[in-house]
């Protein structure tokens, strides 16, 4: 065993109704004096924000709203926001609801500050100054964004840059399983498949797997893997959805700190050319980039057939039984398994898989190397 690290958020709460009474735990953690909220429209309609805010404000705490987040935030929202957070004198950020939002409040807490600008924080271990205490509320079972230390960000038409620092790991995670309740199948089954894939590439991740990072990638899938069904097909189920999130948090807080690899490097091009969601083009791909990984990967997936207590005689066969596993998890929650249902012509692939080679952050933690044409030929086989 190699010498390693492993970092997480400080703490995590995992309760059921915890978000209405985000202002005790906030007084009690932090005494804020004034919080911004960052989220999006969308759950502010849906009256997710509002049980928050009454109880934030009966606990004595100004709270502003910044809800104009939107799905692969651009740099713009981000700055809007962070001038809001500036304007408003927080002392605190709270990001609630999907990945979107939790990678905005991340920057937000440290542009807050004044000490640093964006420009300067994209890549690897750029940002250099002090940020607000920042405390994350994931409303869907799928980024684990609440426990990781990056965020990316719409940098063009089709460009996304990422910041990737300790820095912006929060300090507390709130896992509140009511707020999932009713979250639609097909959502629900794009985040919660997007969560397996960060464990499944976390327990195979080439440079920074751990034990520790193992052991939770192990407890995430069997999370998500046991209860995602059910999640999908009775979306009322809090044992189900409680599940989820927690599998997710376990499967970010792996990922944190053995980083994803070639699912996250094809599935990124599909997001910034075709904005298909990020969970469904994890999905998509899946399968085939497990399939080109085998000859490398091959005994870490029949470990994970293990843990999932699929059949199979040999590491071989557990492997094929672990990708035909996971592909009929895309046929009981009805979610697109073909590029070409989503969009994508066959005559776009040869672009998308130039946009790979540009994942370099990415690639270098697959098992197996890639090339151009090895993208080309997984997502001929994804169409």
């Amino acid at each position: 065993m190699s010498a390693f690290s492993f970092n997480s958020v400080g703490s995590v709460l995992v309760e059921d109704g915890a978000a209405s009474r985000m202002g005790q735990i906030l007084a009690e953690q932090y005494s804020p004096k004034h919080v911004l909220l960052v989220t999006d429209k969308g759950l502010v309609g849906l009256g997710l924000v509002a049980p928050v805010l009454a109880s934030l404000e009966n606990a004595g705490i100004s709270v502003t709203v910044f809800d104009a987040v939107e799905a692969d935030p651009s740099e713009a929202t981000v700055l809007k926001a962070a001038e809001t957070a500036k304007m408003s004198k927080a002392s605190l950020i709270v990001g609630f609801g999907g990945g979107s939002s939790m990678d905005v409040a991340k920057l937000v807490a440290v542009l807050a500050t004044g000490q640093q600008a964006l420009a300067d924080m994209y890549g690897v271990g750029q940002v250099f100054c002090n940020r607000l205490p920042l405390v994350q509320v994931p409303t869907t079972a799928g980024t684990g964004s609440e426990v990781t230390a990056v965020s990316i960000i719409t940098t063009g038409e089709n460009t996304k840059m990422g910041v990737v620092s300790q820095k912006i790991m929060a300090d507390m995670a709130v896992l509140d399983a009511t707020l999932t309740v009713g979250l639609p199948a097909h959502i629900t089954a794009a985040t919660g498949i997007d969560a397996m894939v960060h464990a499944i590439e976390a327990y195979t991740s080439a440079i920074k797997k751990n034990p520790v990072s193992d052991a939770m990638a192990q407890q995430a899938l069997t999370l998500l893997g046991s209860n995602i069904v059910t999640a999908c097909k009775d979306g009322d189920n809090l044992d189900a959805r409680r599940a989820m999130l927690t599998g997710a948090m376990l499967a970010g807080a792996s990922f944190a700190n053995a980083p994803v690899g070639a699912v996250h490097a094809l599935a990124y091009p599909l997001g910034g050319r075709f904005h298909i969601p990020h969970g469904l083009s994890n999905a998509l791909v899946l399968p085939h980039v497990l399939r080109f990984n085998a000859p490398s990967a091959n005994i870490l997936y029949a470990e994970l057939a293990d843990v999932m207590r699929l059949d199979g005689e040999d590491v071989d066969e557990k492997t094929q039984a672990f990708i035909a596993w996971l592909e009929s998890v895309a046929d009981e929650v009805g979610i697109e398994k073909r590029l070409r249902d989503v969009g994508v012509s066959h005559n776009d692939l040869p672009m998308l898989a130039e946009d790979v080679m540009l994942q370099t952050r990415l690639l270098v933690n697959n098992p197996r190397e890639v090339s151009q044409e090895d993208a080309l030929k997984i997502y001929e086989a994804a169409w």
